[in-house]
């Protein structure tokens, strides 16, 4: 197409500028980066609610369990002292220490517990074991003689199995129609005697100690009697004792004997209730053969602990303590002027 002439007078046309804009995307208002942060955020939401539901929901042994299940088992010992090296610290019971406070004498301290390599917990653990299968027998044959004696079943009911920290505790409980001992007494009713003696010939046979408790009720006696309850609780347990030990039950056998008066109801909401009047025959825990002696340990740690026992050697200990290693002199070493103002050569004397 041909130009158009332009006149004399008329001015010049203006160039037209195309201005071509690109407009880029955001990125999602700042690239999306916020969403990072909030499924951070979320997700630790998300597990601060998981560590309150299981606070909450699990009991103090079980929480106890978790957290041994992620804490690290290796023992620290003491580093940086007393010979100590390697990844556990300390090469030898007979190294000598650097404490500052010893004056660079004396043998490595046992400072970690036999128990602490398991050993004695195993031990433990076993045997308590075998005595719950013990009691769960005794528990079972005791029943069972029961339901073989006319006139015994019906007393089921007043006897009573415990596991404790001192061991099974048999309770044999009165009821409103069933009392071990005549009314202020010490003496055994024949019903009474007759549990009393098929509980012997059930544990007459194990080795566990015995502890036989008396309580009362909470129920005082009247004024100008000599009687109380605390006398009449440990009347009741020798009169206990004295019918186990009458089927066969060796002295040996019984720990202690006791009465704890109305100090252990077992109706805590009523003392005057007469369950409370029991008589408690508890079987001990077996002791570990863990908690044996010194035959257990190797010939250098035998050494070890006598020397440690040594009286010499803990007079020496305990001088380098108050000494506190600032002035401790060397083997052999002897004062020039002993004799010195403000100087004493007396032991124990600063």
């Amino acid at each position: 197409m041909a130009e158009k002439k332009r006149g004399a007078n008329e001015p010049e046309p203006r160039p037209i500028i195309v201005k071509k804009i690109i407009v880029e995307g955001h990125g999602g208002h700042h690239g999306g980066a916020w969403k990072v942060a909030y499924a951070d955020f979320v997700t630790a939401m998300m597990a601060f609610f998981l560590l309150m539901w299981l606070l909450g929901a699990t009991t103090e042994k079980q929480r106890k369990g978790l957290a041994d299940y992620f804490t690290p088992t290796l023992v620290q010992m003491k580093e940086n002292s007393a010979g100590s090296n390697g990844l556990f610290g300390g090469d030898s019971l007979m190294g000598k220490e650097n404490y500052p406070t010893t004056g660079g004498q004396g043998n490595l301290a046992i400072t970690i517990p036999r128990d602490a390599s398991g050993t004695k917990d195993q031990g433990g653990k076993a045997t308590r074991a075998a005595d719950r299968a013990k009691f769960e027998t005794i528990k079972k044959e005791l029943e069972a003689r029961m339901a073989k004696r006319q006139g015994m079943a019906k007393l089921r009911k007043n006897i009573r199995f415990t596991e404790t920290r001192e061991g099974l505790r048999i309770d044999l409980i009165d009821e409103a129609d069933f009392a071990m001992f005549a009314m202020g007494t010490d003496r055994l009713l024949p019903q009474a005697q007759q549990l009393v003696n098929e509980v012997a010939q059930t544990i007459k046979t194990m080795p566990n100690p015995l502890i036989v408790r008396g309580h009362t009720d909470g129920l005082p006696y009247s004024s100008g009697q000599t009687m109380n309850n605390w006398m009449l609780s440990s009347a009741r347990a020798e009169a206990t004792r004295k019918a186990l030990a009458g089927n066969g039950i060796g002295n040996d056998r019984f720990d202690r004997i006791e009465g704890v008066a109305d100090r252990e109801p077992f109706a805590k909401d009523d003392v005057y209730d007469p369950r409370n009047r029991r008589m408690s025959i508890i079987l001990g825990w077996t002791h570990s053969t863990d908690d044996a002696p010194d035959e257990q340990f190797d010939a250098e740690t035998r050494a070890a602990i006598k020397e440690r026992d040594n009286p010499e050697h803990l007079a020496r200990t305990e001088a380098q303590k108050l000494d506190m290693g600032g002035t401790a002199l060397p083997a052999g070493a002897t004062l020039i002027n002993p004799t010195a103002k403000g100087t004493s050569n007396k032991p124990g004397k600063h």
